[in-house]
C-alpha cells in the first residue's frame, strides 16, 4: 500500500533540493510559505488522515507552501476524533487505514449533521473505477490515484474549497410539493425534516430544482456543478443523482421528483408535485 517515495518526488515541479529537505526536515508545517502563498489559504484548515507519513510530510509541504493550515493523523480512529473535535475546511482521507477505514470514515461524516457538508478528497492507490465509485457512493466528493503529482493535488483542493464556499448572492429558496431547498444556509428539508447533503450534493440538486422540467446531460451538470475544474466523470454524476434519490425521494427506485431520461441524462419533474 506504501507509495515509494521516489515515485511521487519525481513529479514535484521546479524544487530541485527538495527531495534533501523532505528527508531531513522534522516538520513542513513550520517552513516559511512560497511566493505562490494566496492570502484566501491563510485561514483555511486541512486535516490529512493518511498513514503513509513520506507522503503526509510530502502533501503537508506543499499544501504549508500555498498557505495552509494543515494537521495529521495516521491511523482512522485517531482522525475521525480529531475531525469532530476541531472540524477543518476539507479532508484528505486514504481508503485503506489501520483501525477505522476511509470508507467508514465518509459514513460517520455524511451521517453526522455538524460535519455533513466537510469536502472530502480521497487518496487511494486503488486504479479500479468500481472503486472510485464506491468511495463517492460513501460520501467523498473527489478522488487522487496514488501516485500522484503534487500540483494536480493542490488543483483539487483548491477546486473542491472554491465550489464549497456558499453564493455570494441571496438565491430563492425552492419549495416543491414535501421538498424545501434553502440555498442561503444550504439546507433541505422533506416533509419538515432536514436531509443532511454534502456540499456538491446540495449544489446539484439545487442547479436541477432551479430549473424544473429541462433534461441536462451529464456533461452538462458536470460543467455547471463541478466547473470547468473538474476532475470527475460523467460516471460521478449517476452515483451524486443515486446518492440525493435516497435521500429525498420516498422511493429512490420510483422517484417523484429525479427522473431519468434515457439516453439524454437527468431533470427535476414538478409536474406531479
Amino acid at each position: 500500500m506504501h507509495l515509494r517515495q521516489s515515485a511521487v518526488l519525481r513529479q514535484i515541479p521546479s524544487d530541485q533540493t527538495l527531495p534533501n529537505a523532505y528527508r531531513k526536515s522534522p516538520s513542513y508545517g513550520t517552513l516559511p510559505p512560497s511566493r505562490r502563498t494566496v492570502r484566501s489559504n491563510c485561514m483555511k484548515r486541512i486535516l490529512i488522515i493518511e498513514d503513509d507519513r513520506d507522503i503526509v510530510e510530502l502533501v503537508r509541504y506543499n499544501l504549508a507552501n500555498e498557505g495552509f493550515q494543515v494537521s495529521s493523523a495516521h491511523d482512522g480512529s485517531t482522525g475521525l476524533s480529531t475531525l469532530k473535535k476541531t472540524p477543518p475546511d476539507l479532508l484528505l482521507l486514504d481508503l485503506m487505514l489501520p483501525k477505522l477505514s476511509g470508507l467508514e470514515i465518509c459514513r460517520e461524516i455524511r451521517r453526522d449533521d455538524s460535519l455533513n457538508r466537510l469536502p472530502i478528497l480521497m487518496l487511494t492507490a486503488r486504479g479500479e473505477e468500481a472503486d472510485r465509485v464506491v468511495g463517492l457512493e460513501m460520501g467523498a466528493d473527489d478522488y487522487v490515484t496514488k501516485p500522484f503529482s503534487p500540483r494536480e493535488l493542490l488543483a483539487r483542493v483548491k477546486a473542491l474549497l472554491r465550489r464549497a464556499e456558499p453564493p455570494s448572492d441571496a438565491p430563492r429558496t425552492i419549495e416543491i410539493g414535501k421538498l424545501a431547498i434553502d440555498p442561503a444556509s444550504y439546507r433541505v428539508s422533506h416533509s419538515g425534516k432536514p436531509v443532511p447533503l454534502s456540499t456538491l450534493e446540495f449544489r446539484l440538486l439545487y442547479y436541477l430544482a432551479s430549473r424544473p422540467n429541462r433534461v441536462f446531460t451529464r456533461d452538462q451538470l458536470l460543467d455547471a456543478v463541478w466547473g470547468t475544474d473538474r476532475f470527475v466523470t460523467p460516471r460521478s454524476v449517476d452515483v451524486y443523482v443515486r446518492r440525493l434519490r435516497e435521500k429525498i425521494e420516498s422511493d429512490p427506485e420510483n422517484p417523484l421528483h429525479l427522473k431519468t431520461v434515457r439516453g439524454a441524462g437527468y431533470l427535476f419533474e414538478t409536474r406531479a408535485a
